[in-house]
């Protein structure tokens, strides 16, 4: 069990853990768990206390780690604070801007907040060319991967979908709404399949890429999962190999 600790943040802005108001988060492997990242960020990037738990994605161990949590048998799972669970990442989003209505998880204006949702949930059901071709993976990028033509056209959706929200953003921030919302939570393992695999999009998507990947938040769950290695690596990349950016 890891508790979280903020140290990304200026003691300041750490608010502090109360046991009553802690939530449980299961998550799979960092390295590899595209998932469990999205549910990850919804309570990091938004100070919400919580504790994580890792689950044996790869050890064997998955079904007994959630065997608490019946009938959640996915990561990541939310358990809160009065030990109701919470699965699919959709439903932890929309639980959790709800409990927390000033945290900002969505965009404060409400077409730009529609927007979110339903960008958010096309992530969530859709791209299924890309994430078969591309599992996430954040050890390392592969050089010279071939996106199929299906994989090509998930690409081109999702920059038709982040031009979009960009187009509805307020102020001048990086994120797709201007300001960090859980549309970016949702699309941060989108944006390491790009950086992981070098996938062609455009100048400002891959500045939006890079923007993800040089988060603190995303670079703490990355080095976390650097922890633990592999072999053999769970997935098998055939292409040349080259370091993860700023790694």
């Amino acid at each position: 069990m890891e508790r979280r600790t903020n140290q990304h943040l200026p003691r300041r802005q750490r608010p502090p853990i109360h046991e009553h108001m802690t939530y449980d988060l299961y998550i799979g492997d960092r390295t590899f768990s595209s998932w469990s990242l999205r549910g990850w960020l919804m309570l990091e990037k938004f100070n919400l206390p919580y504790r994580t738990h890792l689950v044996g994605l790869y050890s064997g161990t998955m079904a007994a780690d959630l065997a608490p949590l019946a009938p959640a048998t996915l990561v990541p799972a939310l358990r809160m604070p009065d030990g109701t669970v919470v699965g699919e990442t959709m439903a932890m989003a929309e639980t959790l801007a709800e409990r927390h209505p000033d945290a900002g998880l969505w965009p404060d204006d409400a077409k730009a907040r529609a927007t979110a949702r339903w960008l958010s949930a096309a992530m969530a059901s859709g791209f299924s060319a890309l994430r078969s071709a591309c599992p996430m993976q954040l050890d390392h990028v592969a050089v010279g991967f071939a996106p199929t033509d299906a994989v090509k056209a998930d690409l081109a959706r999702i920059e038709t979908l982040w031009s979009h929200a960009r187009s509805m953003a307020t102020g001048d921030g990086p994120w797709l709404f201007g300001r960090y919302s859980l549309a970016d939570a949702f699309y941060a393992p989108v944006a390491a399949r790009i950086v992981g695999y070098d996938l062609p999009v455009s100048a400002i998507a891959r500045d939006y890429c890079d923007a993800t990947i040089s988060d603190p938040a995303f670079k703490a769950w990355r080095t976390e999962g650097l922890k633990t290695t592999y072999d053999p690596f769970p997935y098998t990349i055939t292409a040349e190999r080259r370091a993860w950016p700023g790694a």
